[in-house]
């Protein structure tokens, strides 16, 4: 174009609602009558007609009060418009087709404690909504759940840690709090008062691996309230399942900490005793998680609300 000023094909093209016009005054015959097929008012179409026309530069329809009928230029355009308007409803069911693919799966990658407490309710009350799509779960640690959704791996994570990784957008669809538990016959279950926050990080624990969501709010809560100078010790055991934790705890080998949602029947059943601690913030917000910028759509945008809606 030399030295001109190029000017985007957008405001050089009429539009496709005026092509979609043009080939209905073909077809009826009238602009009133095109009006009425489209379901816009005939001032409108007239307005639209007269914009098509000043853009081009060409009259295409002559008004009479028999009707509307195309000019010879107006013939050309609407041929033209014709393969317009069919190649924008072949890219109208191309774009249906794939709506169709994305709602037909929806991958779903979710920390330990919430795929085993929480998932289950949320995916029958879904599948009432959408019973026509499948879906897989991955459960992990709330690091791999995060790996797993910044490699669009999963359309829809849920993690339980204290911060949310750099890449991903966040909502807090729960609050849940961590549970000191030992089983009836350890030393702590008979002190009414529990125990203190230094002595709790002394003590060798039965703890999930590093990378969950349990142990990164437990480690960040001894470590601000210092452990009474002596630093964290060791693990009793670490273990990578709640499953596991809480069956190590039950036979007697030493406390443990899990969420309280993982161990309320036990809890209830007297089967672990919860311990007090004085001095530590085991509180923790559980979120869901997906790509930065790309807000959850489809089945995913039905789980997520599902979520709140439940919480």
């Amino acid at each position: 174009m030399g030295n001109e000023e190029w000017v985007p094909l957008a405001h050089r093209v009429p539009d496709l609602g005026a092509l979609e016009l043009l080939l209905a005054v073909a077809r009826v015959g009238s602009l009133s009558g095109a009006a009425r097929r489209l379901g816009i008012t005939q001032p409108a179409a007239s307005s639209r007609i007269r914009a098509m026309e000043a853009r081009l530069g060409v009259a295409l329809v002559d008004r009479s009060p028999r009707g509307s009928t195309l000019t010879a230029e107006g013939a050309l355009v609407t041929d033209w418009a014709r393969r317009v308007v069919e190649a924008a409803e072949a890219f109208d069911a191309g774009a249906q087709a794939l709506r169709g693919r994305r709602d037909s799966r929806l991958r779903v990658a979710a920390s330990m404690t919430i795929a085993e407490y929480l998932l289950p309710g949320w995916l029958i009350a879904l599948r009432g909504q959408r019973p026509d799509t499948a879906v897989s779960l991955h459960a992990g640690n709330s690091a791999v759940v995060a790996q797993r959704v910044l490699a669009h791996e999963a359309d829809l994570g849920f993690v339980e840690g204290l911060t949310v990784p750099e890449g991903l957008d966040s909502a807090v669809i729960a609050q849940d709090r961590l549970v000191v538990a030992v089983a009836p016959g350890h030393a702590w279950a008979r002190r009414s008062k529990g125990v203190e926050v230094a002595e709790l990080a002394a003590a060798p624990l039965i703890l999930r691996e590093r990378g969950s969501g349990t142990r990164q709010v437990l480690d960040a809560a001894l470590a601000s309230a210092g452990g009474g100078g002596r630093g964290l010790a060791a693990p009793l055991l670490e273990l990578a399942s709640t499953t596991a934790v809480k069956a190590a705890a039950l036979s007697g080998a030493g406390p443990c900490v899990l969420s309280e949602l993982a161990l309320g029947d036990e809890l209830a059943a007297r089967r672990l005793v919860e311990v007090p601690v004085a001095g530590a913030a085991l509180g923790r917000a559980l979120r869901a998680v997906w790509p930065a910028g790309a807000r959850p759509a489809g089945p995913a945008r039905d789980l997520l609300s599902l979520t709140r809606r439940r919480a």
